[in-house]
């Protein structure tokens, strides 16, 4: 009997545009997966590939030009820059409103519960309301509010979380950690946020990414987390990775 495969989509931001184009490349060599985790940006792609979404048309969109500005709405508050009503209906659109029980693949998504410093996975319920809450990068997005939690970005407390894959049953488990490297050019206040909580996260990724059986770190470090309209570079160098190390992952995750 073969052993139970888990992947791990890390969170990154924009980066994470990295994980369609690795998503797209394992469609291609059909390579089957037999549950996914999902944290921040791999919460997005995870939560599409896990509802059977034809991968080449969310290239399309994510790559037709001004989309990003048209879903990031404007917040007039504290809490925020961005609002993230506009990204919740999209990806409720995206998964046809899915819950997790409808999904094609097991699929759980981890979100940060601000108030207690709780990691919070989600496995029921809907599956747009859990990315809405996992992307929520803090002073960027407005936390999202869902059953009396406050939520923020699952990547506070854990960026790449092998160990709920294991949880799942995963005997074998792929990783894909899409924050690799630091960005140079710091031009504002939340480029420095960002990178002050990257460095922090680095710590929690170090002790807890030896439990994967295979890490991939795609090469993308110079795309800043909030540069969304690099999408098609970000593809491509996920891409390019899963090309790479395609007869690897076959060997490793048999």
């Amino acid at each position: 009997m073969n052993p139970k495969k888990g992947l791990v989509l890390g969170a990154g931001g924009a980066r994470g545009f990295a994980h369609l184009g690795f998503l797209q490349v394992m469609e291609e060599q059909r390579i089957s997966m037999d549950v996914v985790v999902g944290c921040s940006a791999g919460a997005i792609f995870g939560a599409l590939w896990c509802a059977g979404m034809d991968l080449y048309r969310i290239e399309r969109l994510l790559t037709y030009p001004g989309f990003a500005k048209k879903v990031l709405d404007p917040a007039v508050s504290k809490k925020g820059l961005i609002k993230g009503d506009r990204i919740l209906e999209v990806i409720r659109l995206l998964t046809k409103d899915m819950s997790f029980a409808d999904l094609k693949i097991p699929l759980a998504i981890v979100a940060t519960d601000i108030q207690t410093g709780e990691l919070v996975v989600f496995r029921e319920g809907s599956v747009a309301q859990a990315v809405r809450a996992s992307i929520s990068i803090p002073g960027f997005f407005k936390p999202y509010r869902y059953q009396d939690r406050l939520l923020v970005d699952g990547a506070v407390k854990n960026r790449l979380p092998i160990h709920i894959a294991r949880e799942m049953g995963a005997e074998k488990v792929l990783a894909i950690d899409v924050k690799k490297g630091m960005v140079n050019k710091l031009n504002s206040a939340m480029d420095i946020l960002l990178q002050s909580i990257e460095i922090l996260e680095d710590e929690v990724f170090r002790a807890n990414c030896h439990g994967a059986d295979l890490l991939i770190q795609p090469d993308i470090g110079h795309i800043g987390s909030l540069q969304f309209d690099k999408a098609e570079e970000g593809i491509r160098l996920g891409r390019e990775i899963a090309l790479t190390k395609c007869s690897e992952i076959k060997r490793i995750m048999a």
